[in-house]
Parts: structure tokens; sequence; C-alpha cells
């Protein structure tokens, strides 16, 4: 994070969150710049319902392998999803 934020003047981001649960965007709106980014609306992320147990495992297993469950699920799905005919 910056030195601070630019209206707030905070220190962190809990000041920050502070901040704006007590004041309104639009008191402060000429202070405010254009921001530029890029949304990709194509990308979706689907929850599937999985066992307690199967989670825990799957949970662990990523844990030993240094990756996020659900990057190992999709990794296995892929893999799945390449074999069938």
């Amino acid at each position: 994070m910056r030195n601070r934020s630019s209206i707030s003047e905070a220190q962190s981001y809990k000041d920050i969150g502070e901040f704006w649960d007590t004041h309104d965007l639009a008191d402060h709106w000429d202070q405010t710049e254009p921001a530029e980014f890029e949304v990709d609306i194509l990308s979706e992320i689907t929850y599937y319902a999985l066992d307690r147990k199967l989670s825990e495992a799957l949970r662990s297993l990523a844990r030993k392998r240094g990756v996020s469950a659900d990057t190992l699920l999709n990794i296995w799905v892929q893999e799945k999803l390449q074999h069938i005919p």
C-alpha cells in the first residue's frame, strides 16, 4: 500500500475501511479520478457440492503438494475429461 489513501488519508486498509463506513463517496466525488481496468466476463466459477470427507482429503493432499484445493481439483477434472471419448 502506498503511504496513505488519497481521500481518507488513512495509513492502513483497516483505517480506509473505517473511513468509508462513515463517509459517502458522493461527498468526495470531485476528489476522485477515472480508473481503467479490464474485466473478463467470460470467466466463471461454478460451485459443486463435495462430500465433507472428500473435501478434507482434497485440502490435505493439496496442502502437501503446495497448491490450493481449487487448483488440484481443476487439474484432476481436466485430466479426467481428457480421457473421456
